[in-house]
């Protein structure tokens, strides 16, 4: 039986050049996994908010043809009539809280839907055992961390038992090992419950090889549908494993390691290995020594001591909650912390936010909270006029990011993935010779990715310093060479990426589990390995 169906379906946004989506159709069984890929922009999310009645009720537009979901018409049934059916998680879980703590955001949903209160409050402990989140069952929503609010998020939703779960990009804010728990925690529910999960993903690589079916968006307003080895051989979205199937002719995408290795050892295939990373690339650009900052009893950075260098990319790994982000902020002088910070013998702690930013600036994991003029082009030109940049520099930076958004349109009005690709290209213009980028990759696709890893190549090369805290290790492997290692507020490792990734089974990335013991972490390495 049919859970989903699409019969027909097209849909404008209000002075849209084109529909977001274009007579397109397709069903999808009870408990079924579905991913859902394409580029930024090309309608993901106009799909996932169609199913429970978002498109077009809360966000106008023209709609034509049926969607029904569990039998239900949404253009006759608004979100709430189909609460008790379709819980929906989108991008930015903070937006969607209503309450101040874990524990009531978890009961809210079934309060609404009048769930006895002994039935509640049995659910909101399964659910919080389930997203491995018991131990912050009381704690604010606002002091967790990104991942955290994600995970909550998530379990807010699973407590009211709804027959279908839409969920647009889960695993953006969450590490390896928090993102492999809560995806193993839907699959279990997929197989053991009949749950019917429709999940848009830009990381591939983490959920194709859960996913019963695969919808690729090719950004036209159409849609291809089908099995994922299948649609993923056809799609230009193309994670690790499909590139490497690419790359040695294979005909069909191996779905996960276990797989690709199988097939490697099969026909013999070992590629040399590359050059080890050499030595820092420059001069200190920031020094820091004990670095300390406290959040009242919690101490979120323990005593740091950290060096960057001119002309090299550093990546930050660590579980959410690590004190990653914190100490981004305090090596950009927006915290109060102890320790020294020294950027060309100058303390951004001491200097006004406009002179700290020529000195370090950052990207923060909540793009939109840059984000306050009404126009992208505003947005624009007031980041060249702040930077002392020449007219249009800002603009042709997001041009680069592969992120192509009319100057009139609203920055609220971005889908994630542009918002991130617009406050990334306007901290850019200031052209700062430390570079903090915290979780740069969130919302964004694999050719936006490469984008933004030429742009932070280009800035190594003319000697800016960059670090990058991030979840996502393909992008890791790819673009940084130096990586740390954060745990419980502290740097727990230092060393080339080659050598700490391949030593990881949490934070290695695909190839090098597919080709290991042979060090090899990208596709590109693969190709320049092969005889």
């Amino acid at each position: 039986m049919a859970v989903i169906t699409f019969d027909d379906v097209s849909f404008r946004y209000p002075d849209a050049a084109r529909p977001a989506l274009d007579r397109v159709s397709f069903t999808l069984p009870e408990g079924d996994l579905c991913l859902v890929i394409g580029s930024t922009g090309s309608g993901k999310s106009t799909l996932l908010g169609a199913i429970n009645g978002l498109v077009p009720h809360f966000t106008g537009g023209v709609m034509g043809g049926r969607v029904l979901t569990d039998g239900r018409d949404t253009a006759r049934h608004r979100p709430r009539d189909l609460a008790d059916v379709v819980g929906h998680v989108g991008q930015d879980p903070l937006r969607g809280f209503v309450t101040d703590t874990v524990s009531d955001e978890i009961a809210y949903g079934m309060e609404q839907l009048g769930i006895d209160p002994v039935a509640m409050r049995k659910r909101v402990e399964e659910t919080l055992d389930l997203m491995g989140i018991a131990d912050l069952r009381g704690r604010p929503l606002v002091e967790l961390s990104g991942g955290q609010q994600q995970r909550v998020a998530i379990a807010a939703v699973l407590a009211a038992q709804p027959r279908v779960l839409v969920l647009d990009e889960p695993t953006s804010a969450l590490d390896p090992t928090a993102a492999q728990d809560v995806l193993a925690a839907i699959s279990t529910l997929v197989h053991d419950v009949g749950l019917t999960v429709v999940l848009a993903e830009h990381r591939l690589e983490r959920v194709m090889q859960a996913a019963d079916s695969v919808i690729w968006l090719p950004g036209d307003g159409s849609l291809v549908h089908g099995p994922p080895g299948d649609v993923l051989a056809r799609a230009t979205i193309a994670p690790p494993l499909a590139q490497l199937a690419r790359i040695l002719g294979w005909p069909g995408v191996p779905l996960s390691v276990r797989d690709a290795r199988r097939r490697v050892l099969a026909e013999d295939i070992v590629p040399y290995a590359p050059e080890p990373a050499g030595a820092p690339a420059g001069p200190v650009a920031l020094s820091a020594r004990g670095v300390e900052v406290r959040y009242g009893a919690l101490t979120a950075v323990a005593g740091v001591d950290l060096e960057l260098f001119g002309g090299q990319v550093t990546a930050l790994l660590g579980r959410n909650g690590a004190g990653k982000s914190s100490l981004l902020w305090a090596l950009q002088g927006a915290l109060s912390c102890a320790g020294e910070i020294s950027v060309g013998e100058r303390d951004p702690r001491r200097l006004p936010a406009a002179q700290a930013r020529r000195l370090v600036t950052l990207v923060p994991q909540t793009a939109a909270d840059l984000l306050y003029l009404p126009t992208v082009a505003a947005e624009c030109a007031q980041a060249d006029a702040e930077s002392g940049a020449a007219d249009g520099t800002t603009a042709a930076l997001l041009a680069r990011l592969g992120v192509e958004v009319p100057g009139d349109r609203d920055p609220r009005d971005l889908s994630e993935g542009q918002r991130l690709a617009l406050v990334l290209a306007i901290q850019l213009a200031a052209q700062p010779p430390v570079l903090l980028l915290d979780e740069p990759t969130r919302g964004l696709d694999y050719s936006a990715k490469a984008e933004l890893r030429g742009i932070v190549a280009h800035l190594a090369a003319t000697g800016v310093a960059v670090l990058i805290s991030t979840h996502d290790v393909e992008f890791a492997a790819a673009a940084s060479t130096r990586t740390l290692l954060m745990a419980d507020g502290e740097l727990i490792a230092d060393g080339t990426t080659a050598a700490l990734l391949t030593s990881s089974p949490a934070y290695a990335p695909q190839l090098a589990k597919v080709f290991a013991p042979v060090p090899v972490l990208t596709p590109e390495d693969v190709e320049r390995g092969l005889p």
